[in-house]
């Protein structure tokens, strides 16, 4: 049995997740998307969404979807790489910009890895205009596994993302002389945000805001003013965290999962000067996706609440927090059979999920 199975919090105190009480449905919005993994919200009802295979679509409210949109940069699709998360700048009624990130072949065509665009969605526009490379991870990796690849972005429009090992390169992700599990903090032009806590550090590159991160693929901007993700343990250990500026959070030298297979990992659950998850769950749930609940479609008792997609189990959980601490995971929409891999709450205070198959879905969470 792997050690500390079951869900816990920081402390330790097991939360083990059960049925959720209430029940909810999912209402349709959109069919026929391959792999949907991204979505973004855009003026009049209408959504962003990016399919892994390399394309980008709009779904109007009806649920239509339009054309593939032209202009995006190469993307090397294949295994966990392709098109991936997708957000519109904060500022995007008037400048009409929106960032995405996807799996770059490298320009010599040896490996891969997580970049970073911008570009201009122009009103009724077939394609993206204004198309910039903003980051790049470095090394390149031979490797289809592991990109994190979730974008938020920070009230000060500063631009928080997220960047796997590549499975190969865990080691890696305890360097501070690459990109390989980070989380980095960018200006919305490229580069380096300024006063990133690594800044001068001589062997350190300044994009870097926190390490030892192992496949984050969640990732939101928190009612406690702070960012907050998640991460794919390898065979138990998904992790939530809250990212601060210059911590190591342990990967691959703790965690609470173990070998696939079978065997340990590292040394140990804890170590002095790494930080612990604020919560973990063993077994693995395969965590894709995460959203704050802000508004009150759903009842006070939602209200605040933290929602992350399973993609092993196929359901959506409910994180109730209690001074930053989960007191209580519930899922839902057990019977719905499919994989979830995003969860946003729309401008209109709904819940929207994707659903990561052939023919994934837009679904709107309605109690």
């Amino acid at each position: 049995m792997l050690a500390g199975s079951g869900a816990h919090a920081q402390d330790g105190t097991p939360v083990q997740p059960v049925a959720a009480r209430s029940r909810a449905s999912a209402e349709v919005v959109a069919s026929g998307l391959e792999h949907p993994w991204g979505l973004a919200f855009l003026p009049g009802g209408r959504f962003l969404v990016t399919e892994r295979p390399g394309r980008l679509r709009v779904v109007e409210p009806g649920g239509r979807l339009s054309p593939p949109l032209a202009g995006l940069p190469r993307v090397a699709a294949g295994g966990q790489g392709g098109l991936l998360d997708v957000i519109a700048d904060a500022d995007f009624e008037r400048n009409r910009r929106i960032f995405f990130c996807y799996s770059e072949p490298a320009p010599e065509g040896r490996g891969n890895g997580t970049a970073l665009a911008s570009a201009t969605l122009a009103p009724d526009a077939p394609a993206l205009q204004d198309v910039k490379v903003l980051f790049s991870q470095s090394p390149k990796v031979a490797s289809q596994l592991h990109f994190g690849c979730r974008i938020v972005q920070a009230p000060d429009g500063n631009l928080f993302l997220t960047l796997g090992e590549r499975f190969s390169r865990k080691d890696d992700a305890q360097r501070l002389d690459n990109h390989l599990g980070k989380v980095v903090r960018l200006a919305p032009t490229g580069g380096a945000a300024p006063g990133n806590p690594l800044a001068g550090r001589a062997g350190a590159l300044p994009e870097i805001w926190s390490w030892g991160h192992r496949n984050p693929q969640g990732a939101a901007w928190g009612p406690d003013g702070r960012l907050w993700i998640h991460e794919h343990g390898p065979q138990g250990g998904d992790e939530i965290n809250r990212p601060e500026p210059g911590r190591n959070y342990g990967w691959p030298v703790i965690t609470y999962g173990e070998n696939y297979g079978g065997g340990k990992i590292g040394e140990g659950t804890a170590k002095a000067g790494m930080e612990q998850p604020l919560h973990y769950w063993v077994p693995s749930i395969a965590p894709s996706g995460m959203a704050f609940l802000t508004s009150d479609r759903y009842g006070a008792a939602w209200k605040g609440s933290l929602f992350v997609g399973s993609l092993k189990f196929a359901r959506l959980h409910r994180l109730e927090l209690r001074d930053a601490r989960v007191v209580r995971d519930e899922y839902l929409l057990d019977g719905l059979g499919a994989r979830i891999r995003d969860v946003r709450q729309g401008p209109d205070g709904w819940l929207y999920l994707l659903t990561d198959s052939p023919g994934g879905q837009l679904l709107r969470l309605k109690p």
